[in-house]
């Protein structure tokens, strides 16, 4: 087996993740992306302050979205992957009636805010950005504490997003269609540490 065909072997089927995930301690994340399982830290203070205010700015703009906190999506090519996003932007509603791991059809945004941990270099800004655009969700949203930055994925084709914008904590940065507002991330300095 050559190394490329190695890195493309999953190491173990997602029927066996998602029995893994449902009975993992409630002080660990689980993720199945790109064929391998992912830890993902549990949220510090900061970070779930900046989850609560991304709350309230989609509010504010789209009342008529929900940004939902930890949604469990089935994401990458032909949904063998699993991923657990901070945030997912949905109309209201949306996951009525949905299994533990949703479809991403529907979802018009995905949310991370980085750890600081020593797998964010990887998980959020290479792995996340692919699973996401080969799910076809049009916007992701990376909230960067290390950089103190904000970057958007846009116009998701062929399992990568064609546009990527990014801007400093304090500099406002639109959200394009179908999100469809500017957010003003001028308090976001105040979660940066």
């Amino acid at each position: 087996m050559t190394p490329s065909t190695a890195d493309h072997q999953p190491q173990m089927l997602v029927e066996d993740f998602e029995e893994l995930a449902r009975t993992a301690h409630e002080l660990v994340r689980l993720e199945f992306i790109n064929g391998k399982v992912v830890v993902k830290p549990v949220p510090d203070g900061n970070h779930r302050e900046i989850i609560v205010w991304l709350q309230e700015m989609c509010m504010q703009h789209r009342p008529d979205l929900r940004l939902y906190a930890e949604c469990e999506l089935k994401i990458e090519e032909y949904r063998k992957g699993r991923a657990k996003p901070d945030g997912v932007l949905a109309p209201r509603k949306h996951f009525v009636g949905t299994g533990e791991w949703a479809e991403p059809d529907g979802v018009l945004m995905t949310v991370e805010v980085t750890s600081r941990d020593r797998d964010t270099n990887q998980r959020d800004r290479v792995d996340k950005p692919h699973g996401y655009a080969a799910a076809e969700i049009p916007v992701y949203l990376l909230v960067d504490r290390d950089t103190n930055s904000v970057t958007v994925y846009a116009d998701p084709e062929k399992g990568e997003y064609r546009s990527v914008t990014s801007r400093a904590f304090g500099v406002a940065i639109d959200l394009p269609a179908p999100v469809g507002f500017t957010l003003e991330t001028d308090e976001l300095k105040e979660f940066a540490y």
